[in-house]
């Protein structure tokens, strides 16, 4: 396949939620996991508490992955702060507490390891998600090498935050097929590229998306072969929660 390649200046492997299977999803051990497993990059999911703290969580809720109950939105620091969110996964993870941004900012710039954020906003909260993420992110990589990615799938907090941080790079996270409007939607956001769902990674969508100049990561890929095939198509990133089979210098993957 003859494709362009518009800039990608981040690393090729990106750790899902920070240490993909391996680790409480989301949390500071889940990025000491994906460095140790050679990963430079890591994404991870940050909302709002009810006080206003940006910490990391995919769920609107906290139930699934703590011992906790109740709406993120609804529930404050301080309260967060007191649940295991490691337990669930394995005792060997007991005790684990949910991060702060940036506790987590501080952790992977000082490892080196760049960062995709998804402004993951808790149902309806999508603009006051997507200012404060945005806000937060320039601060805390002011000066860095590579300033993270920011990525939603909602369209609100994308819009958001580029009114809080234009200079920010932002990527339009795409559930299901690719849209047939997916360039307009990508331009009107002022969005450097796409990050799309594996299962519809064709031929033919990957070519689309990289000659019209946008850039294209594909998540959550989970085979080796899979990753390299993606990779020999133009595709400038994966994100893998097979942090020991897909990553970096892996036996029989070469990007």
């Amino acid at each position: 396949m003859t494709t362009s390649h518009p800039a990608w200046p981040w690393p090729a492997f990106i750790a899902h939620r920070g240490g993909g299977r391996l680790a409480p999803e989301n949390t500071l051990v889940a990025m000491r996991t994906g460095v140790a497993h050679g990963f430079q990059m890591a994404e991870y999911d940050v909302k709002l508490s009810q006080d206003g703290v940006l910490f990391l969580l995919h769920d609107d809720r906290i139930d699934r992955t703590s011992d906790g109950q109740g709406l993120a939105s609804e529930l404050d620091w301080k309260t967060i702060a007191q649940y295991d969110f490691g337990a669930w996964h394995s005792p060997d993870f007991a005790g684990e507490p949910a991060p702060t941004l940036l506790s987590v900012a501080r952790y992977t710039q000082a490892r080196r390891m760049h960062s995709n954020i998804e402004i993951k906003p808790t149902t309806g909260c999508d603009h006051d998600t997507g200012i404060a993420v945005a806000r937060a992110a320039a601060q805390l990589w002011a000066g860095a090498a590579l300033p993270p990615l920011l990525s939603s799938f909602s369209e609100t907090s994308l819009e958001a935050a580029r009114t809080a941080a234009p200079d920010l790079p932002r990527a339009l996270l795409i559930e299901g097929p690719v849209p047939s409007d997916w360039r307009a939607k990508q331009t009107g956001l002022g969005c450097i590229g796409l990050n799309i769902d594996v299962r519809h990674a064709d031929p033919a969508v990957v070519r689309d998306i990289l000659d019209q100049g946008a850039t294209l990561a594909v998540w959550t890929v989970n085979d080796a072969e899979r990753a390299r095939e993606l990779l020999s198509w133009g595709c400038q990133a994966v994100f893998t929660d097979a942090l020991d089979s897909v990553r970096p210098r892996a036996p029989r993957l070469n990007p």
